[in-house]
């Protein structure tokens, strides 16, 4: 089997949360660029019609505005793309957030926001796909976890708890689904350079402590997470399940 094969995501048809922006956004075009059928799930409708737009691919992609965060209606959500695509065969678990405060000065609010959306969303999105991918006979759920799943970090209580549940999520479903044929595993990056982290870098003190903490002394791009993405969501890892993949430039090695 040559390589391009052993990577194909051709005609699979692939679910991305937080596809509107930044990574969920990158992730589309990567999909769609190696002919997948994309499934974009975000909250903001104009945004994801815009990226819709600009990957211009027509019936292989469709755009589903929603909030994950309503979890009644996942299983909802899930038969709508079902209904659209007539399969599911990867769920990428990209919609996340971040508050950056000390612990002491977090409320309920703010911690329920992160985890809300970072964890649970993750879990009751992934049980909305479970019938479908086990009728089909089996299938793939990618989470975007982080370094900060093995790490800690100043101001990152809530969502360092969050990654770190979703790391175990991922062993748990693993072991749960795999007689299923259903795949779960994860990818921890280091920070990346979006929009989101655009000012955090504007702080000398921040970036500077940042870099030294990266081995191979730089951020992460978008790009740098598409090989373990391609790797993850194709016939490559088809024994691969309960793990995360961390994309951070050595991080987690120290």
């Amino acid at each position: 089997m040559n390589a391009s094969e052993l990577f194909s995501v051709k005609d699979c048809v692939i679910v991305i949360t937080g596809a509107s922006q930044g990574i969920g956004k990158s992730l589309a075009e990567l999909y769609v660029t190696n002919g997948a059928k994309v499934a974009l799930v975000a909250r903001n409708r104009s945004a994801l019609e815009a990226v819709k737009e600009e990957l211009g691919n027509g019936e292989n992609v469709a755009i589903f505005p929603f909030d994950v965060t309503e979890t009644a209606q996942l299983p909802k959500l899930a038969e709508d793309v079902l209904e659209r695509f007539g399969a599911i065969d990867v769920l990428v678990n990209n919609a996340g957030t971040n508050i950056t405060k000390p612990a002491i000065e977090f409320t309920e609010a703010e911690w329920d926001a992160v985890l809300d959306l970072n964890l649970k969303s993750a879990f009751f999105f992934s049980q909305a796909v479970y019938p479908y991918m086990k009728k089909q006979g089996g299938g793939k759920i990618i989470h975007m976890s982080s370094q900060m799943a093995e790490v800690g970090y100043y101001k990152r209580s809530a969502y360092s708890s969050s990654k770190g549940g979703v790391k175990q999520l991922t062993k748990a479903l693993a072991i749960e689904w795999a007689g299923d044929h259903i795949l779960v595993n994860a990818v921890g990056p280091t920070f990346i350079e979006t929009p989101l982290t655009a000012s955090m870098m504007e702080d000398d003190a921040f970036k500077t402590d940042v870099l030294s903490r990266i081995p191979l002394g730089r951020l992460a791009k978008t790009e740098d997470l598409f090989g373990a993405m391609l790797y993850l969501s194709s016939g490559a890892s088809n024994m691969v399940t309960g793990q995360t993949l961390y994309v951070d430039g050595g991080w987690t090695s120290w």
